[in-house]
């Protein structure tokens, strides 16, 4: 079902990078009456291969035909390619439309939407929002950075609801995309090699979720951060605002008073004990309080959520307790990917500290990181192409600092330093593209090394 969000004529879609967003639009398009023509500069892998022949769409690897792409009347690039792209900034020179693959599948799709962004602290809140709407009894897709495409999923099912985790750079290509409820779980410098070294640019891109927002809509953000509430005493925008702090009790929004956790919405009020969390650490309190905001939003029952809180099991690659080897405990934290999420981890820390840290620096500061440093690493391993900035960073506040190139020495040297009582933290603050393939590689190549000690 078309919002007539564009006047597009339906010719030809051309779909730069062949991934999960690339694939899934594909076929949406392809349902919706246009021509397809999928280019890949890199290799495209077998299963998506597969799945663009099933629905016969044409597609190229390893080339960008440029001929054949200016001939198009509508551009979806991959979240993966620049914005300054000599290729997409020639497209938009043409005034060929470049959008994301969100921007797409909006226009297709009347299901009530709920947007999650952030620097940190998306995934698991998306992951459990998705898990307190489903269990509410709400038939809810989850997609964007986490899922199956979004487009592929309004393509085949399409639910009466989604969920979306959204980076900045699929915030980028938004124009008329506009969440029901829009989630912004804090600002910090990230991805700053993507965005010219200016913050400013970073912070814009990620307020774009309450671009279309009207009075109608909600914004639930974290009223304890500072660059949050500098940018929205500067800029006005339409949404009701409900707000959420461990700091201060709130009019209306999360709170946290006597060890209980407070929702108030319109005329609601919900409590729980934030003993019943399943999840650990501050961060994951807010991680809570934004997802059961969106939850009371919706109508879901008080009981409903809380059994939801008790039963969520975390995510993957976020503080995920691995094993305890000689009352040792492995904690991998690969999702870690900036210096922000890492002071998180090493804030929930309980436990003398072995730090597993390093890979594609993104123009990191640690700076903020030194106390917590101070106070909880007994030993850096380092593990990364470039270690430089780590060693120049916390040299002269920890003793020993070793430098790794695989994860299985990384392991290896840690399991050697760690005594019984120390925890052995994977929390990269990094990138990963030097060693792994991505995060998620990463993480695995970790639980895999520490169970073969």
């Amino acid at each position: 079902m078309s919002k007539g969000a564009k006047n597009i004529e339906r010719n030809l879609l051309v779909i730069l990078g062949a991934g999960e967003s690339g694939v899934g639009t594909a076929i949406l398009g392809k349902k919706e009456g246009f021509q397809i023509f999928v280019s890949d500069k890199g290799k495209i892998k077998d299963n998506f291969k597969a799945q663009l022949d099933e629905h016969e769409i044409e597609w190229e690897e390893e080339q960008h035909s440029e001929e054949k792409i200016f001939e198009a009347h509508l551009v979806m690039k991959s979240p993966g390619i620049p914005d300054d792209a000599p290729l997409v900034s020639r497209l938009r020179g043409k005034g060929i439309p470049v959008i994301s693959e969100i921007e797409f599948a909006y226009t297709y799709t009347s299901a009530v939407l709920v947007g999650i962004t952030g620097s940190n602290g998306k995934t698991t809140t998306t992951k459990l929002t998705h898990h307190l709407l489903k269990n509410g009894g709400l038939n809810v897709g989850m997609a964007g950075n986490v899922g199956k495409s979004f487009a592929k999923q309004v393509a085949e099912t399409d639910a009466d609801h989604y969920v979306l985790e959204l980076s900045s750079f699929q915030l980028d290509g938004i124009e008329d995309f506009k969440p029901h409820i829009a989630v912004l779980t804090n600002i910090t410098p990230d991805h700053l090699d993507r965005y010219r070294h200016d913050f400013n640019q970073y912070i814009a891109s990620k307020f774009r979720i309450v671009k279309n927002q009207t009075e109608k809509d909600y914004f639930i953000y974290d009223a304890d951060d500072p660059v949050i509430m500098k940018w929205l005493q500067e800029n006005p925008i339409l949404s009701q605002k409900l707000p959420f702090s461990l700091r201060e009790e709130l009019e209306k929004g999360a709170f946290i008073k006597d060890e209980q956790l407070i929702i108030r919405t319109d005329n609601s009020e919900m409590t729980m004990s934030t003993s019943k969390l399943t999840i650990e650490g501050k961060h994951n309190a807010k991680n809570a309080m934004a997802a059961a905001t969106v939850a009371q939003l919706l109508r879901i029952r008080k009981e409903t959520i809380r059994q939801s809180m008790e039963s969520f099991q975390g995510v993957e690659h976020r503080l995920e307790k691995v094993l305890k080897i000689n009352s040792v405990q492995y904690i991998n934290d690969s999702k870690a990917t900036n210096v922000n999420a890492t002071y998180y981890a090493l804030e929930s820390m309980e436990s003398e500290t072995i730090w597993i840290v390093g890979g594609v620096d993104k123009g990191n500061e640690y700076a903020e990181l030194l106390p917590l440093v101070n106070e909880k690493v007994k030993a850096i391993v380092c593990l990364g192409i470039n270690n430089e900035p780590i060693i120049n960073a916390f040299g002269n506040c920890v003793d020993t600092i070793l430098e790794t190139r695989s994860m299985e020495d990384a392991v290896q040297q840690a399991y050697k330093l760690a005594e019984k009582g120390d925890a052995v933290l994977l929390s990269p603050a990094c990138a990963s593209f030097d060693l792994f393939e991505n995060y998620e590689d990463r993480g695995r190549q970790f639980k895999e090394a520490v169970r073969n000690l």
